[in-house]
């Protein structure tokens, strides 16, 4: 999968800018608060239709602008399609082949992409919600099916949530009708769980050899999905289901004080282990950041297992953040597989060896111009 070319307009400091990019490595390089960022965030945009960066869409229509606009043209091994991102004040319009979109979750999907930023290195040192919001959007790229289910646990979660204050306020509950939520979010806890529970033991599978080989086959990572009811292989969703639901009935006099549904895929984490101890709490530095690099490289083999196609790979400034070694692994581990776009501002701390027939960019006060292929 690549992205071909990208079309701004109205979007953050750029009034417009347009780009043909090349399938290997793609640099943009400048100064900081030229643009950089906003060039590759334009790209999760497209992608995701969200900012990694911020949840209100307002902040990406630029000053004085009416509307943002984000085009690309993106190609797989079987087709090429039009993606667009349009943001206004009366909202969010997504088109894929110049038809809109009614659900985003029919639009999510067609460019994949994976995002390496500096503050990636808190999905191992970070709280359990960043490691969720790491699952959600990652598996939501990867499967509609997972998607849609998390859409609609996480609509009744909120329906749940609300009539559980409502009680706290007026001390009364239907007991009927709490009983048909906790079955519907029962239903769907247990879907979004078993997909979780699969997509982290696949991707331990992927990031074992490469924790391994990064550290010289002193250290070996280990990953657990940590949950608030207990998950196996051997469990089947309808036992999962049951099990959400005892816990809703254990629980139920202490969600009611304190209105909130305290069991369920919103509560649980990710944990990460280096030679059998937590790396989050026992870890250092070092080894929280292989195992953060560890885990982005696997993603890239695991979505290529998933869906067939190599992603498209984002990193924002991140080269900076690594030792040489790290550094060194990362980019042979992309060369010539995965069509690439990196930022900084300068090329002297990157081991030009290792970028085979970069294609580089000048970014300056919301200007882009191709300098070099």
């Amino acid at each position: 999968m690549f992205l071909k070319e990208l079309s701004l307009r109205g979007y953050r400091n750029y009034e417009t800018a347009e780009a043909k990019f090349s399938k290997k490595i793609n640099v943009f390089l400048g100064e900081n608060a030229q643009g950089k960022t906003n060039m590759m965030e334009s790209i999760y945009v497209l992608a995701m239709a969200r900012s990694h960066r911020t949840a209100n869409d307002k902040e990406l229509i630029g000053w004085d602008q009416d509307f943002a606009k984000v085009t690309g043209k993106v190609e797989t091994d079987k087709t090429t399609y039009p993606l667009e991102i349009v943001l206004s004040n009366k909202g969010k319009k997504a088109r894929l082949n110049h038809l809109e979109q009614k659900k985003l979750s029919a639009y999510i999907g067609h460019l994949n992409v994976i995002l390496f930023a500096p503050e990636d290195l808190a999905l191992v040192k970070g709280s359990p919600s960043v490691r969720r919001k790491f699952l959600d959007m990652e598996m939501g790229q990867m499967s509609t099916i997972y998607l849609y289910h998390l859409v609609e646990y996480q609509k009744i979660l909120k329906q749940r949530n609300a009539y559980l204050k409502q009680n706290r306020r007026n001390g009364k509950i239907d007991q009927t009708y709490l009983s048909i939520l906790n079955e519907q979010l029962a239903a769907e806890g247990a879907e979004v769980l078993a997909e979780r529970f699969s997509f982290v033991k696949r991707l331990e599978k992927w990031a074992q050899p490469i924790h391994a080989d990064i550290s010289q086959e002193k250290e070996e990572l280990t990953l657990e999905y940590a949950s608030t009811v207990s998950l196996s292989s051997e469990k089947d969703k309808d036992q999962v289901m049951k099990d959400l639901l005892e816990q809703y009935k254990k629980n139920e006099r202490r969600e009611m004080d304190q209105g909130t549904t305290l069991a369920g895929p919103h509560r649980d984490d990710v944990r990460f282990y280096v030679n059998g101890k937590n790396v989050q709490t026992y870890g250092s530095q070092g080894q929280q950041r292989t195992t953060a690099l560890s885990v982005k490289l696997a993603e890239i083999e695991l979505m290529k297992e998933m869906t067939g196609e190599y992603p498209v790979l984002l990193l924002d400034d991140v080269l900076s953040e690594l030792d040489d070694d790290r550094q060194t692994h990362l980019l042979k581990s992309i060369q010539d597989k995965v069509q690439t776009f990196l930022t900084t501002t300068s090329l002297d701390g990157v081991k030009k060896e290792l970028l085979h027939d970069p294609r580089i960019f000048t970014v300056h006060n919301g200007q882009i111009e191709m300098e070099s292929e």
